[in-house]
């Protein structure tokens, strides 16, 4: 992660974008004012924690998931084939 001043950024737009994009980073803009800094991410990494988050708020389901990857790392994970979609 970089921290980058409000007039950096703006400099430098279109490099900052692709960076994020391409490395998966996320890079904060700050500003001096106390307007409130901001993070710069893909839509990819956005919607990967939007998805995370949303697959942890239910207690079950994060429960199941811990099983899941405890599975994984000790070696007992399986692989299936998936059924052909009509």
């Amino acid at each position: 992660m970089q921290v980058v001043t409000y007039t950096k950024a703006r400099n430098q737009l279109k490099s900052l974008l692709d960076r994020v994009v391409e490395d998966a980073d996320t890079i904060i803009i700050s500003r001096r004012d106390a307007e409130g800094d901001a993070v710069v991410m893909s839509l990819d990494t956005y919607n990967s924690i939007i998805e995370t988050l949303h697959l942890t708020s239910n207690p079950a389901n994060a429960a199941a998931l811990a099983r899941a990857i405890a599975q994984d790392r000790q070696g007992l994970a399986e692989t299936h084939t998936l059924l052909p979609s009509d």
